[in-house]
């Protein structure tokens, strides 16, 4: 099994604070910062970053549906970690500023992939439909924060 990793990233017209304080607030906002790849949203404990666990299950294609549960923690300033309970996937969101009124986020997932011809697949295609995921997140952050 090897490691599999998306990542993407985006600059966004607002402090990194605020769009920190964005992602963070599980209970209200981050929901609402969710493609249609997401359903069943459920903060089960905390809702405001360290200490939140929260559910979702994730279709990242047709066929490939994933019953997250996700322990959060903030590790580092600027740092939320989302550390799935069901499987081995880890997403790493960093917040840092970049210029007067801007902020950098990237985002990063990283799970053990599966072995043989599935994992090729799984390793060639898998980041590319994630991070495609993960931009429509971030369109809908920086339009709730940029307001």
């Amino acid at each position: 099994m090897a490691q599999v990793e998306a990542t993407t990233e985006r600059i966004i017209s607002a402090d990194a604070e605020k769009v920190f304080d964005a992602l963070a607030d599980y209970e209200n906002t981050r929901a609402k910062l969710l493609p249609e790849h997401f359903s069943e949203y459920e903060v089960r404990e905390g809702g405001d970053g360290e200490g939140t666990l929260v559910h979702w299950k994730l279709q990242a294609t047709s066929k490939r549906i994933r019953d997250c549960l996700l322990e959060v923690t903030e590790p580092t300033d600027g740092q939320l970690v989302e550390k799935d309970r069901n499987s081995s996937m880890v997403t790493t969101w960093t917040v840092t500023p970049a210029g007067e009124g801007k902020s950098k986020v990237v985002v990063t997932s990283v799970w053990n992939g599966a072995g043989g011809i599935g994992g090729f697949f799984e390793r060639t295609f898998a980041p590319k439909g994630l991070a495609r995921i993960y931009d429509a997140e971030l369109d809908k952050l920086a339009h709730e924060v940029e307001k």
